[in-house]
């Protein structure tokens, strides 16, 4: 098992963050484990707390831009690197589906629905 992201909170102020991931050393982990997070987030994210996930992804982005140092660069890169991503994932979920493959996605705090045995 591999620590992707922690997130911890020990006091009002004392946030800490750990992983296993160095993209220092490896920059080519950074790609599959995107697109395994995309995917992921996709199809199978049911904890059953989807929205608090996402919500507090969103607050670390939120954090991430207020820093940077050129922001609006920061929000382009992510606009087009997200886009590009997005239509791979709109063609090959196309693809799937022209090979008789069922697809479905939920968004998140929408569950599957329950298949009776």
């Amino acid at each position: 098992m591999k620590k992707i992201l922690e997130v911890l909170q020990y006091g009002e102020t004392d946030i800490r963050f750990n992983t296993d991931i160095d993209v220092e050393k490896n920059p080519e982990e950074l790609q599959p484990l995107v697109i395994a997070l995309t995917m992921t987030m996709a199809t199978k994210l049911w904890g059953g707390n989807e929205l608090s996930v996402l919500a507090v992804i969103r607050g670390l982005i939120l954090a991430d831009l207020s820093l940077s140092v050129n922001r609006k660069e920061m929000i382009k890169l992510m606009d087009e690197e997200s886009g590009k991503l997005a239509k791979a994932l709109a063609d090959t979920f196309s693809a799937m589906r022209k090979k008789g493959i069922t697809v479905h996605t939920f968004g998140p705090g929408v569950k599957p629905p329950k298949i009776k045995s």
